[in-house]
Parts: structure tokens; C-alpha cells; sequence
């Protein structure tokens, strides 16, 4: 049984249909990518996917609910392309907020919130108002408020962008570390050596899915010695499930 299930999603805005007839079943525990360049629909899908949007058409069930549903939400975590943050406050105010809104215990928010700004590389910034913190730094926090409830499934909007190459792999490292501890993590991304750490991707191009399978797959069935060659071979030719061309 998939953990994540899209049937047949459609979504129009006034009279452009951004979204056209997505389906995709995710299975527990993968880290799942979601390829494509802007516009190409990754954020309205997600968005769908957790029930901020409405579909115009379709549906999408998380462990059997269909979203929306308040239950389920209190079990993703979810960093958007904005940080919604507080900026008058500093980074651990900022963290302890989000820990009350998530129910964490109080005798555990202080330890948690130096666990997680120890992953996310701030633990030297809790005592900085997030005014001055820089674009890369907000990133960070905003990973660090979608980690503090541990959720069952982590849905990350472009989360590396403005972070340095250093810190990025850190950060992989821990995203592979929650993995293995039975989190289930969907990442949308433009970038080629991101997208190659996924065990799965789907490739979304003007709001289609051009291909689905494993990086390896996908290129193999292309035969093509790059995931961004790949990228451009199936957007020619079009594809089936798996990465198998049509």
C-alpha cells in the first residue's frame, strides 16, 4: 500500500491548467524527488498533495486519508519556498514557538530545539533575532521548525537553495539519517546531484510527468549517461511508468 497516493490530479487557475492528469503512488520510507524547472507544477502538486490547494480535479490520500485532513497534518513536516518566520524573535524563540504549536512537551523543547539547531548547523545563532540572519541561515530554520515534531513525512520545497555545498551535504546526511529512521521525505528540486540522491523521481515538465522511476533507471532506459540528459530525452520523447519510454 503506497503512503502517498495522487489520482488523476488536475488543477486549473482562472483559465491555465497548471496540473494535468498526475497520478503517483509513493511507498513508505523513500526519499522522493520531484524534478523539474519552475513553472513546471512541483509546488502546486505539493501543495495539493498536503491540502493547501484544492484540486480542480482528483485526489490525494495520505495513509488512507484524503487530504485535506487536520489529523494527518499534525504528522508532516513541511518547509515551503517562503520562510514563515518570525524575525523580531531570535532563532531558539522562534523554535520553542513552533514546539508548543506541535504539542512537544514542555520538560523536552529545550533539548529538542538544541538537537535540531545542531543538525542544521545553528546552534552558535539560537540567541540571534532571525532579522539578521542571512538567506541560507533562513533556510536552515525553516528545515529546523518543519523537523521539530518528527514527523512521519517530510515534504521539503526546494530546501537547499542559497545553502552552501558544504552544509548541503550535511544536510543530505541527515535527511538520509531521518530516512532510516522510517521517515517518509518528498523534495522538490531543480538541481541534478540532488535529484540523484532520491531513490525515486518523478520528472514533472508544464505540469505533466514526463518520467517516473530510480535515477539509474532512468537513465538506462534513455540511455544516457546524465540525469539532466535524461531530463531532456524523455521530454522529447515522452514516457511510461518506471522510466520505459512510450
Amino acid at each position: 500500500m503506497s503512503f502517498v497516493q495522487l489520482n488523476h490530479i488536475v488543477k486549473s487557475f482562472k483559465h491555465q491548467e497548471v496540473l494535468k492528469d498526475i497520478s503517483l503512488e509513493i511507498p513508505e520510507g523513500q526519499i522522493f524527488g520531484l524534478l523539474g524547472p519552475s513553472g513546471s507544477g512541483k509546488t502546486t502538486l505539493i501543495k495539493i498533495m498536503l491540502g493547501l490547494l484544492k484540486p480542480s480535479d482528483g485526489t490525494a490520500v495520505i495513509e488512507d486519508t484524503v487530504m485535506p485532513s487536520l489529523k494527518q497534518m499534525r504528522s508532516i513536516g513541511y518547509m515551503a519556498q517562503s520562510d514563515a518566520l518570525y524575525s523580531e524573535l531570535t532563532a531558539r524563540e522562534n523554535l520553542l514557538f513552533f514546539a508548543s504549536i506541535y504539542g512537544i512537551r514542555k520538560s523536552r523543547r529545550k533539548r529538542r530545539v538544541e538537537d535540531i539547531a545542531k543538525m542544521v548547523d545553528l546552534t552558535d545563532h539560537l540567541d540571534k533575532k532571525l532579522a539578521a540572519f542571512s538567506g541560507g541561515m533562513l533556510r536552515r530554520m525553516s528545515l529546523a521548525a518543519a523537523l521539530m515534531h518528527y514527523p512521519k513525512l517530510l515534504v521539503l520545497d526546494e530546501p537547499t537553495v542559497g545553502i552552501d555545498p558544504v552544509l548541503r551535504a550535511s544536510i543530505w546526511k541527515d535527511l538520509k539519517n531521518l530516512q532510516n529512521q522510517g521517515t517518509t521525505i518528498i523534495i522538490t528540486t531543480h538541481v541534478m546531484d540532488e535529484a540523484e540522491k532520491c531513490d525515486c523521481l518523478a520528472m514533472l515538465r508544464n505540469g505533466r510527468i514526463i518520467a517516473q522511476g530510480s535515477p539509474a533507471e532512468l537513465q538506462e532506459a534513455s540511455k544516457s549517461s546524465t540525469l539532466e540528459e535524461a531530463f531532456l530525452y524523455y521530454g522529447q520523447h515522452g514516457k511510461s511508468a518506471a522510466g520505459s519510454v512510450e
